[in-house]
């Protein structure tokens, strides 16, 4: 068994040195983006100054979580084929925001998703409950986020106690703090490049350094997994090993998939990316970049998942400390030692410090902008003073709330979090805006039905299902996989609501615009149309 599998992760001092250089490097950088933030428009779009390359770098920065990094591989590791599944579906689920999202969204919005959705609805309503949905979507995934932090200090610091992991959870919070509160949307944006370009150079180079150790041949690199799998054998080639047992997981698949692959077009932080950019074009471009980069880390995660199971072992992967989710870091030690599992600490540091950065400045935006400036103060608050000044207190309020929940949240199960926000994104914001984007009917009460019924269907369904409370107890853990131990209240089946409430989200938007028709909306649809498909409005928009 490696060191790192017994409890202790290499060398610590220098995986916190690495850490520490990305973020004095980093900060650096904020502090040079900040001189050009002087307005709202620099603050939560980056002055639109970003080419499309340069943002699609960003967007797979903010896409590529830790869950990505670090749990696509172990899930491979262990489940094999079922483990890349999620690969394909993160991956697929940006062909549905480049077709039907990107460049419509980019054209008749400014600098938030609800600016679409109440562009021809009442205002008040409207922007409130995007609100809340992306306040809901980005809370949950922050919340995961920094949870995961904590489990990553038990992984690869050695730190086991609670207190210890609580510090680090809050150091966390306040370094992505600065981030937002001193380069805004721009200085985010880099950090996203910056960590981006390191995530794709190590998976790079373990892919290949596996690849070396079997010849460059990936299929002796399969032997070799199947060969290490144990009584698993061949199956881990095969689907089934994790799904396909029950005809109750394979209705789970279906949902999961469906939430992963609808759920991208939905969630708030990436939506908003599309604004930093000065036209359709570049945000056309930005989605293909990101396709390019996501897919080839997600082809990277196929060799590092199948190189943990043949040189590190399933069996080994599973009694580590943080389980599956130590397949990268263990691999990482069994190739490069001590030096390559120190930069592979950093990366993994550093993806969760850049997405909870971009999450925290989309949730601050949303408040400021939606509630604040257009809710409360019914658009009278200063464009370049008194809007940005609340997105910034926001985002100090969200960052402790995140730094408390992570901390209460940690050792929980994150994957069941993470399942939250995209069920969320998917339910309750794509079918809004894509009835908003092209149903000439859609009104206000649709997209309140909708909205508020797809985040409320959500929310109850996953309270009320196994991933909550009622699994039966892992002989191997003695613990129910469950949140909750000893108890037992759920009632729906699945452990993601997708499959039920995302056509429910589409059926109530349709109900509740046929029930409540709204001529003034109907009436604004031309004017957005012709927004959404020439962009002549949002060109003019950059150019003043």
């Amino acid at each position: 068994m490696s060191v790192l599998a017994q409890g202790t992760g290499g060398n610590p001092a220098l995986n916190i040195g690495i850490f520490a250089a990305f973020v004095a490097i980093t900060l650096v950088i904020v502090f040079r983006a900040s001189r050009s933030t002087r307005s709202a428009a620099d603050y939560y779009a980056a002055g639109r100054a970003f080419t499309g390359p340069q943002n699609g770098i960003a967007i797979s920065g903010d896409y590529l979580s830790a869950a990505s990094f670090l749990g696509i591989a172990g899930a491979i590791a262990v489940n094999g084929y079922d483990g890349f599944l999620y690969s394909i579906g993160f991956l697929v689920a940006w062909l549905v925001a480049l077709l039907l999202v990107a460049e419509l969204l980019r054209n008749t919005g400014k600098y938030t998703m609800a600016d679409v959705l109440s562009f021809r609805m009442r205002q008040r309503p409207v922007r409130t409950a995007a609100a809340i949905s992306t306040l809901a979507v980005s809370f949950f995934y922050l919340l995961a986020q920094m949870a995961g932090a904590g489990g990553l200090v038990a992984l690869l610091l050695n730190v086991k106690d609670k207190t210890g992991q609580a510090v680090v959870i809050a150091v966390v919070g306040v370094v992505m703090i600065a981030y937002v509160l001193i380069g805004g949307m721009r200085g985010t944006t880099w950090v996203q490049i910056v960590k981006a370009v390191l995530l794709i150079a190590g998976a790079a180079v373990m892919t290949l350094w596996v690849l070396g150790k079997y010849g460059m041949n990936f299929s002796h690199l399969l032997d070799g997994a199947i060969r290490r799998s144990g009584s698993v054998g061949d199956k881990v080639l095969a689907p089934g090993l994790q799904y396909g047992k029950t005809e109750t997981t394979k209705l789970d698949f279906v949902s999961l998939a469906i939430a992963l692959v609808l759920g991208t077009a939905g969630l708030p932080h990436v939506l908003m990316r599309f604004y930093t950019v000065p036209s359709a074009r570049e945000a056309r471009r930005s989605v293909v970049w990101a396709i390019v980069v996501i897919g080839l880390f997600y082809l990277f995660t196929l060799v590092l998942g199948y190189g943990s199971a043949a040189l590190v072992g399933p069996d080994t992967i599973k009694k580590a400390p943080g389980a599956a989710n130590s397949a990268a870091p263990l691999l990482a030690q069994a190739l490069g030692g001590t030096l390559l599992l120190g930069f592979v600490s950093a990366v993994a540091f550093a993806t969760i410090l850049a997405v909870v950065a971009g999450l925290t400045i989309t949730a601050s935006a949303s408040f400021a902008h939606d509630v604040y400036a257009n809710v409360i103060r019914g658009g009278a608050a200063d464009d370049k003073a008194a809007e940005v000044r609340v997105a910034r207190w926001t985002a100090v309020v969200i960052g402790i709330l995140a730094i408390i929940g992570g901390i209460f949240a940690n050792g929980q199960n994150i994957a069941f979090l993470v399942a939250l926000a995209f069920a969320v994104a998917a339910s309750a914001n794509l079918p809004t805006i894509l009835y908003s984007l092209f149903w000439k009917r859609f009104n206000t009460s649709g997209a309140l039905w909708s909205i508020y019924g797809g985040l409320f269907s959500c929310v109850v369904l996953i309270v009320f299902s196994p991933v909550v409370s009622g699994k039966p107890i892992d002989r191997a853990t003695g613990k129910s996989p469950s949140m909750l131990q000893g108890v037992d209240f759920h009632w729906f089946p699945l452990d993601n609501p997708g499959l039920v409430s995302i056509p429910l989200s589409f059926l109530l938007g349709f109900v509740g615009t046929v029930l409540a028709r709204d001529r003034a909306a109907e009436e604004k649809y031309p004017e957005m149309e012709v927004r959404a498909l020439t962009g002549a409005h949002a060109e003019k928009a950059v150019a003043h």
